[in-house]
């Protein structure tokens, strides 16, 4: 448990390092990418790619307010990826415990926030003097650093408490069981719903309704539908380029007519 606990942690440190330090923000973090990660360094990369998928559908639609959030995804991801495959326990019922993780593991983590926010100054001195290079190696040490403080808590939550979980779980009754697969399912609707809220329109109301259709009236797969859902988009995309290539084209005439004159 211990050697899995340090492979997890590993994997979280080096992807969050190098995402903030180096490349900026692509979504490295997110569980989708980061879920299959952990499962290919734990072996099980299938049920990486099941779980990661499952907490984006769940997490997707949280969004940092003011540098403030609800639950940190990233740790929940690690937590919940390495409970399902070191115990083999239901993946559903992991899934439930996603949002109190990451909750009790952001809390955690705000113990180290004084210190970083104590630093504010000195970083806006060597701004202000123009030392970019110092700045930038002593911010990254800090990342590093902060995201070391973040794993350290995640290796004792896995090597000593994921057991612990497993055996509890183990124990409870199978309706408690079922509760939390459905608590699980629901979870991933309040993903959806929460993410649909801030980009629905009439037309990506139409295109909801239509998966809605093929999923349950002609019962395809989920993968069956993203792959319509990608011949639709490519589709649109043309469209759209087509057009705004023909209303450059005729605007650019028009320019020159205007610019050309009665004699030219």
């Amino acid at each position: 448990m211990v050697a899995a606990a340090l492979k997890a942690c590993l994997v979280y440190w080096i992807v969050y390092t190098v995402e903030l330090n180096y490349l900026g923000w692509q979504t490295l973090t997110r569980p989708i990418v980061l879920g299959p990660l952990v499962g290919l360094a734990l072996g099980d990369i299938k049920t990486g790619i099941i779980l990661g998928a499952s907490l984006e559908s769940i997490f997707m639609g949280v969004s940092a307010v003011g540098g403030s959030l609800p639950s940190d995804w990233a740790t929940a991801t690690v937590i919940v990826v390495s409970y399902a495959i070191l115990t083999g326990q239901n993946a559903e019922a992991g899934l439930a415990l996603a949002i109190p993780i990451g909750t009790i593991v952001l809390s955690l983590g705000m113990v180290w926030t004084p210190v970083t926010t104590a630093l504010v100054p000195y970083w806006e001195k060597l701004a202000g003097e123009g030392k970019m290079k110092k700045m930038f190696n002593l911010t990254s040490l800090q990342f590093w650093v902060t995201s070391l403080y973040t794993s350290v808590l995640m290796f004792f939550a896995i090597a000593f408490g994921i057991e612990g979980l497993g055996a509890l779980m183990a124990k409870m009754p199978v309706w408690v069981l079922s509760g939390l697969g459905a608590a699980s399912a629901l979870m991933i609707g309040v993903g959806i719903a929460i993410l649909t809220s801030t980009i629905w329109s009439p037309k990506v109301g139409a295109f909801f309704f239509l998966g809605f259709v093929l999923a349950k009236s002609l019962g395809l797969s989920t993968l069956a539908i993203a792959i319509i859902g990608v011949v639709i988009a490519v589709a649109v995309f043309m469209q759209d380029k087509d057009l705004i290539d023909l209303k450059n084209s005729l605007g650019n005439k028009s320019q020159s007519s205007k610019e050309g004159g009665f004699f030219a």
